[in-house]
């Protein structure tokens, strides 16, 4: 029977998947491009350091479903669709990224970067040549990370129209069939642990050239 389900479901699980796959890897790619470098700010300014993880910490605590919700009504980037759910997407992964980014960057041994400062480079050349690449396998911890939780919480998007796997769990709850939930939720857990391992192996190779 459940061999059945699958071969009827799995034009559709395939579609789902994709659309789950989309709205992660654009969050996951917008929060990194834009949390990388804000994790970089505050650790030249230390005065942002508060407000900054502060506001990311607050966006980690409301729930999914929540923040979904309350975006529906904001202008351009709310609504229904694949945009809203993005959007919280990205908000959800900004923490791990900003954090691991910072906590990377101050976790270089001062003794190099005076060594670097000896040698005459700048603060931007320290950045470049010194900081970011010894601290790229903490910064790369907290994509991983970020990709795990938004492949989760992507599940949630379906209450707005966004697609992706959580189709098939909001529908088997409402039917009862524990087939379709499995149908969005298996799926789910296999992509989270894919993600998790390929970016793990990413890191430690990296880890190993530096």
């Amino acid at each position: 029977m459940k061999d059945v389900f699958l071969i009827k479901y799995a034009p559709e699980i395939l579609q789902h998947t994709l659309e789950h796959l989309f709205l992660v890897g654009i969050a996951i790619g917008i929060a990194t491009i834009i949390g990388i470098p804000l994790g970089i700010l505050i650790t030249r300014q230390t005065r942002l350091r508060q407000p900054i993880l502060g506001i990311a910490n607050v966006l980690q605590t409301i729930p999914s479903l929540a923040l979904f919700g309350l975006l529906i009504p904001v202008p351009v980037i709310g609504g229904i669709g694949v945009v809203p759910a993005i959007v919280a997407l990205t908000l959800y992964s900004f923490l791990p990224i900003i954090r691991n980014t910072y906590t990377g960057i101050t976790s270089v041994d001062s003794a190099i970067i005076e060594a670097g400062r000896g040698m005459g480079m700048t603060d931007q050349q320290l950045l470049l040549q010194v900081e970011i690449p010894l601290a790229m396998g903490v910064i790369l911890a907290g994509v991983r990370v970020a990709t795990v939780i938004a492949i989760g919480i992507a599940t949630i998007a379906a209450a707005i129209g966004a697609g992706g796997l959580g189709v098939f769990i909001f529908r088997g709850i409402a039917v009862v069939n524990n087939d379709l939930i499995l149908a969005g939720a298996v799926p789910a857990a296999i992509i989270a642990l894919l993600a998790d391992l390929l970016i793990g192996l990413f890191e430690k190779r990296l880890k190993i050239k530096v």
